[in-house]
């Protein structure tokens, strides 16, 4: 089932084209990784489903029904560019945000004491904003983003200027929020934190979608067919099918790099090179989101 999907979103802003006929669908109770280049159209397209902007043609669907004003109640969005009153005080200002979202004084504050304490941000609740570091700012927002308990979760960038350990911190949340059922869209440009969290993706490029599906569905569309292995033992006379690429040895254990054709299963492969040396490990080479990443903006971009 699908909790957002949009249908061929256009959007200009005078010469330039933003979005070209852009359909996604994310998948409910799902991480979505919203992923391009720099000025590819991700964020005009957040701003479209979070009803900042609208479309010049296409439509937006929740739960399959067309998308209403009152729908921005059930998103919580963390910007990549964030934004808190510097001379507010840190608790007067997250219960205001709260309040925003529907949330009664009392309701908020209860949640907030919670997060708070959860994020060992409880001593600044009165400080005021300008008085914490850029880290514990970000910690503020994500909690204002999450406090009304949307059903669907946008977090742009949500990494951007945390240290390892708050990255991490942050991480197992969002990956606790979708535990919780919520459904996430996640814009970023890190992929080894989307092969971390992510369970689908689309990528735009040049205000299209070049490339979607199930994370490890896409890394597998994409391999190459290279295996490293890890050998004792004669290993010259490869079959003609397979191909060395690099070669070293170290303590009497040689790891070779081959790549073998299309046709040719594994299971040959290994019966061929166990006749001539010992096969210590054997590894085929799972392409990275960051290659497939390259690689499809590259070829996209030569079109």
């Amino acid at each position: 089932m699908y909790f957002l999907e949009t249908e061929d979103v256009v959007k200009q802003f005078a010469s330039h084209r933003a979005l070209d006929k852009v359909s996604i669908r994310v998948p409910q109770g799902k991480i979505f990784g919203l992923l391009g280049p720099n000025g590819a159209g991700k964020t005009t397209l957040i701003r479209i489903i979070n009803r900042i902007t609208a479309p010049d043609s296409g439509k937006v669907y929740f739960n399959g029904r067309e998308s209403q004003p009152d729908d921005i109640y059930r998103i919580g969005y963390l910007p990549e560019e964030r934004g808190l009153y510097k001379k507010m005080k840190v608790g007067e200002q997250a219960i205001y945000l709260a309040r925003l979202k529907g949330l009664t004084y009392m309701t908020a504050r209860e949640r907030l004491i919670k997060w708070f304490e959860k994020f060992d941000i409880m001593p600044w609740w009165n400080k005021k904003v300008e008085e914490l570091s850029k880290g514990m700012q970000q910690k503020i927002q994500f909690v204002a983003t999450v406090i009304h308990e949307p059903e669907l979760l946008i977090f742009d960038e949500p990494f951007s200027g945390f240290d390892p350990i708050n990255a991490e911190l942050l991480k197992n949340e969002i990956l606790a929020l979708k535990e919780a059922g919520h459904t996430v869209i996640f814009s970023t440009h890190n992929m080894a934190s989307v092969e971390e969290i992510c369970d689908d993706i689309a990528l735009i490029n040049r205000s299209r979608v070049v490339l979607s599906g199930q994370v490890d569905d896409v890394r597998e569309r994409y391999k190459t067919n290279n295996y490293t292995l890890h050998i004792k033992g004669t290993h010259g006379l490869l079959p003609e099918w397979c191909t060395v690429l690099s070669e070293k040895e170290r303590n009497g254990v040689a790891e070779v790099r081959i790549h073998k054709e299309n046709d040719i299963s594994n299971s040959q492969l290994l019966t061929s090179l166990a006749e001539q040396c010992e096969i210590i490990s054997f590894k085929e080479e799972i392409p990275s989101m960051n290659d497939v990443f390259i690689k499809v903006v590259s070829e996209s971009n030569n079109q």
